[in-house]
């Protein structure tokens, strides 16, 4: 696993779900609203007291179906059944909406082809495969480029395959999107991070 820059400068929270104290940048903020909505803070710029869950939907799962938000903000809170999903859907669109502000500034290329040639020549960029795009066609983009292949032929250091062809083609507003790259800058530290912010909740 890759520490994110900063890691063991940023504060430690208490996740109400396991009581383990864990560095804030790895843990999903919440917070109650003015009507009593619990609502996820994943940029935490709302106002109020943060709640704390460690990043993984199963302890999302164990804070909802046990009341430990309730507990936590000592008052009642409303709190969808599908909280987790809400979650889920949040850090998705965060991290698609930075893919989108790549293309508009013209760090993100789109295109089999024109993808493999700069991953040929930058080990830095970011490599994006659909999820669901074909298995031969994912190790065709990173054949040139062992590093980027686990031992189990899956794309292992800095390659983002989390997001459909569908739910890439939306953000992206092209059709059919299966593979992109993103050239290494703030932009793609910041993709990279709440990318793998993404792929610790799911598993």
């Amino acid at each position: 696993n890759i520490t994110s820059p900063g890691q063991d400068r940023c504060p430690l929270r208490r996740c109400i779900a396991t009581g383990d104290k864990q560095p804030s940048d790895g843990m999903v903020r919440f917070v109650v609203g003015p009507g009593g909505l619990l609502c996820p803070d994943l940029g935490r710029e709302l106002p109020g007291r943060g709640i704390w869950v460690g990043c993984r939907r199963y302890l999302v799962n164990q804070a909802v179906t046990k009341r430990l938000f309730a507990r936590a903000a000592k008052r009642p809170v409303m709190v969808p059944d599908d909280m987790a999903d809400l979650v889920e859907s949040v850090m998705v669109r965060r991290c698609l909406d930075l893919l989108g502000l790549g293309k508009r500034a013209g760090q993100l290329t789109l295109g089999s082809e024109k993808v493999r040639a700069i991953l040929r020549k930058d080990f830095t960029a970011v490599a994006i495969t659909a999820a669901d795009g074909a298995e031969n066609g994912r190790r065709k983009l990173l054949s040139g480029d062992p590093d980027r292949v686990n031992a189990s032929g899956h794309p292992d250091r800095n390659v983002v395959d989390l997001f459909t062809v569908a739910e890439l083609s939306l953000a992206l507003g092209r059709e059919n999107v299966v593979h992109a790259v993103l050239r290494k800058g703030g932009l793609a530290d910041r993709f990279l991070d709440e990318s793998r912010q993404l792929r610790k909740f799911r598993n």
